[in-house]
C-alpha cells in the first residue's frame, strides 16, 4: 500500500476503534502513530512490542512475584536490556508521543513509555492501570494485595508519597495537595486522549493550528461521543478559515448529550457561524 493508503486504513481501523466499548491501548496507540508515520512498518512494532513482553515474563519467571520484583523486571526489560528512557534531551519533541518513534528511538514521554509498560504487563496478567495525575503520567500495580506507583519515564521507579507530593506541587504549584483525585484510574481511551494531547499541545505552541487541528481529528476518531473535542474542533476550524467543517462539529456536539450546559453556547456560535457562511 501506498503511505496515502496506508494513511486511510489507520484512521478506517481507528473510526471502529472508537465505536467500540473497550479499546485496544497498544494497537490504538500504534495506529495513532501511523497517521503521522505512514511509511512505517507496523508489524516491526509489533515484534518489538512482543520481545518486549517476552523480557518481561524471563525477568520475572516466578509466578509468585511481589509487586517489587514486577516492577524491577519492568525496569531490566524495558531499560536495563533495551535502553528505554525518558526524553530528557528533547522533552517536547513530538516524535516522543509517536509511539512508532518512540519504539525505534526508545526515547519518550511518559504517557507514551507508560502505554508500552501498561501492554508489557498486562500480558504478564498483572493488574496495571494509568493514573489521572496531573502533569506527568503513572501506572499503578497491584500484586498480592501490594500496591505501588511506578514512573514510566525514570526506568519505572517506585514513587513514594513523599515524591508524588513534590511531584504534585512542582506542577500545580506549593499549595497543591495530594487528594483522592490525583489517584483516580484513567481508562485506556482517556490515556490515548492525554497521548495525542500532548502532540496537540506541541503544535499549538508552534502556532501549527493546522497540524493541531489534523491531531484533534485523531482524538475524535477513537472518542467520537466527547462534545468538549467537538467544540475544540470547533474553534480550531474557525482559526484555519474552515467555516463548513466548524458548523459540523459543532451540529455534532449539539447532537451528542448536553455536558456542562455547552449546548447553549454552541447554538449561539452555529448562528454567528450560519450568518457568515
Amino acid at each position: 500500500m501506498s503511505p496515502r493508503q496506508k494513511q486511510e486504513a489507520a484512521a478506517s481501523w481507528l473510526s471502529r476503534a472508537g465505536r467500540e466499548e473497550t479499546i485496544d491501548l497498544f494497537e490504538t496507540a500504534l495506529h495513532l502513530a501511523a497517521l503521522d508515520q505512514p511509511e512505517a512498518d507496523l508489524d516491526a512494532c509489533r515484534t518489538m512490542a512482543d520481545e518486549l513482553r517476552r523480557g518481561v515474563a524471563f525477568a520475572v519467571a516466578d509466578s509468585a512475584g511481589t509487586a517489587r520484583d514486577c516492577a524491577a523486571a519492568l525496569c531490566e526489560a524495558f531499560c536495563e536490556r533495551h535502553g528505554f528512557r525518558g526524553d530528557t534531551d528533547d522533552y517536547d519533541n513530538v516524535e516522543n508521543a509517536n509511539l512508532i518513534r518512540v519504539l525505534e528511538r526508545r526515547r519518550g514521554l511518559p504517557v507514551a513509555l507508560g502505554i508500552l509498560f501498561l501492554d508489557a504487563g498486562r500480558f504478564q496478567g498483572w493488574d496495571m492501570v494509568g493514573l489521572e495525575f496531573p502533569g506527568h503520567f503513572l501506572i499503578r500495580l497491584e500484586r498480592h494485595g501490594e500496591r505501588l506507583i511506578l514512573d514510566p519515564f525514570h526506568r519505572g521507579e517506585i514513587v513514594e508519597p513523599a515524591e508524588l507530593r513534590a511531584l504534585l506541587k512542582a506542577t500545580l504549584g506549593l499549595e497543591a495537595e495530594l487528594l483522592p483525585e490525583h489517584y483516580a484510574v484513567a481508562d485506556d481511551r482517556t490515556i490515548l486522549l492525554r497521548l495525542q494531547n500532548n502532540i496537540k499541545a506541541r503544535h499549538l505552541a508552534a502556532r501549527q493550528v493546522d497540524e493541531a487541528a489534523r491531531t484533534l481529528s485523531s482524538m475524535l476518531m477513537i472518542a467520537p461521543q466527547r462534545p468538549d473535542l467537538w467544540r475544540e474542533a470547533a474553534i480550531l476550524n474557525v482559526q484555519c478559515g474552515r467555516l463548513d467543517q466548524a458548523k459540523g462539529a459543532l451540529e455534532t456536539m449539539l447532537s451528542l448529550p448536553d455536558t456542562g450546559g455547552m449546548h447553549h453556547e454552541a447554538t449561539l456560535w452555529l448562528q454567528r457561524l450560519r450568518e457568515r457562511l
